[in-house]
């Protein structure tokens, strides 16, 4: 997920709803075609398909992708304008796929996903209206032993959203929710990258890139 300049700061359901429908009003695809974000891809490589969890899945650029290759995902978000829309073009351009993915709306923070059960769980600029830390000890707590957790926010120097102080995530923090006796933290860094904006062009993103393997 991810917010406009100037959102306000309640990151709730409504906000969200209105996020997604906006979307689709403004740009009549909400989102459609752009690819899944590298982070995720650099993560992936070398692990073995198992059963994932995208946590606000958003537009589904990222659990088409892993049920692409061959991972079980279930992808949620708070969001049904967003889940609906993203199962939509899933099923279109990637049937095959679309029968690996389970969509689910929920609010994590409030119901948190299943326990130890994800052998990669996944996150990409999901703002909530807890603080960042409590979302990545949400998502850690759902990482099966010998897992990985990926979680992308936008980091304090990201000039794109810099009027959503509440979306920022520094690594420091990120890292700092993890317990380092049951977690190895591989990343925790601030990246800068081109992000593809569905017209063709791009902008530069500055992220904050966590990824931890959780110790079996």
């Amino acid at each position: 997920m991810s917010a406009h300049s100037g959102a306000p700061q309640e990151f709730d359901r409504a906000y969200w709803e209105e996020h997604y429908r906006g979307a689709d009003r403004e740009h009549g695809h909400g989102g459609a075609g752009l690819p899944p974000n590298p982070h995720l891809l650099a993560a992936a490589q070398g692990l073995a398909p198992g059963r994932a969890l995208d946590a606000g899945c958003g537009h589904g650029a990222e659990a088409a992708w892993l049920a692409a290759n061959g991972w079980r995902v279930r992808a949620v978000d708070i969001s049904a304008a967003a889940l609906e829309r993203a199962r939509e073009r899933v099923r279109a351009a990637r049937p095959e796929a679309a029968e690996r993915i389970e969509w689910a709306q929920a609010d994590l923070t409030a119901r948190p996903p299943e326990a130890a059960a994800f052998e990669l769980v996944c996150s990409h600029y999901v703002h909530t209206a807890a603080p960042p830390s409590t979302l990545v000890e949400t998502l850690a707590a759902a990482v099966a032993p010998g897992g990985t957790l990926l979680v992308v926010g936008h980091h304090p120097d990201d000039a794109h959203h810099a009027d959503t102080p509440g979306a920022h995530l520094t690594p420091q923090e990120a890292a700092s929710a993890l317990d380092p006796e049951h977690w190895e933290v591989l990343t925790a860094e601030k990246a800068t990258r081109q992000a593809a904006t569905g017209h063709g062009g791009g902008i530069p993103l500055t992220d904050t890139v966590l990824r931890a393997r959780r110790r079996g």
